[in-house]
């Protein structure tokens, strides 16, 4: 069920629909409209909500409307550096992820606590769906993830908005309210990048004791391609042109609850 592998639809022991390889090779070569504004390719839709009993978020541009990070940096007057950066760590045109982030959070010195509140209660608004999507998601017994390159500052709200059972993201560093430009190391490591998005899923998955085929992972940028590629079903939203291309569903129109359209009860 990952990007890149051959299945057939077939049935396991439970009656679940499975997907297995012959008849979809065709699908794996090109994107088909499932409906408009929605492209999945390398299995066949509809699949059963239940043989899924994980989600996994990106929050920036998927789960949310905007890229804190370059939020943030307006505060300080540097926006536009800090989102050209942005972009091409997104597009995969900047490989070390982990470099990018804080060469952008370095630039982000001097901003208050007060300036990030303004993003959070001004700016900061739930994507089309999100709301409907994981409450479908936590109704078909699934429990909820949210993996972010972003800030706790910001994924802590959004975990308590919508009930994610289960948040990772960076920690900024602060001074007397102020931002001291760097991050803090937790008790998983240094920096939340696509490798340890990739590793929080599968984590997760043992800990649920579950298979990564049993995850759903949706995301927008380069960074989310790792998780995307573990995961049984992997879904890009309102993406880049690479993760468009790899995701085996992708939905250029609307909201993020229309990956209920390839998903049944």
């Amino acid at each position: 069920m990952r990007p890149g592998s051959h299945c057939r639809a077939c049935k396991c022991e439970t009656g679940e629909p499975k997907i297995s390889s012959i008849d979809l090779i065709d699908a794996m070569i090109q994107a088909t409209e499932f409906a408009p504004g929605l492209t999945i390719q390398g299995f066949a839709a509809p699949l059963r909500i239940s043989q899924f009993k994980l989600i996994a978020f990106d929050m920036d541009s998927t789960l949310i409307n905007i890229e804190c990070v370059d939020e943030i940096a307006d505060a300080a007057g540097r926006k536009a550096e800090v989102a050209a950066i942005t972009e091409a760590a997104m597009r995969g045109e900047i490989t070390d992820y982990k470099e990018s982030l804080r060469q952008r959070v370095a630039l982000l010195k001097g901003v208050t606590v007060a300036h990030m509140h303004e993003v959070l209660s001004a700016r900061l608004r739930l994507n089309p769906g999100a709301a409907d999507l994981v409450s479908a998601c936590k109704a078909a017994g699934m429990k909820v993830l949210l993996v972010s390159g972003g800030f706790t500052y910001f994924t802590d709200h959004v975990r308590d908005v919508l009930g994610i059972d289960w948040t990772r993201s960076n920690l900024l560093e602060l001074e007397d309210g102020v931002l001291t430009g760097r991050m803090v190391d937790q008790d998983w490591g240094d920096i939340c990048d696509g490798e340890e998005k990739r590793k929080t899923l599968l984590d997760t998955c043992q800990m649920m004791g579950i298979t990564p085929d049993q995850a759903i992972a949706m995301g927008d940028g380069a960074n989310d391609l790792p998780m995307m590629g573990v995961a049984g079903l992997s879904v890009a939203y309102h993406a880049k042109p690479k993760v468009r291309e790899q995701a085996m569903v992708a939905i250029h129109e609307g909201g993020l609850d229309r990956l209920l359209e390839v998903l049944t009860h």
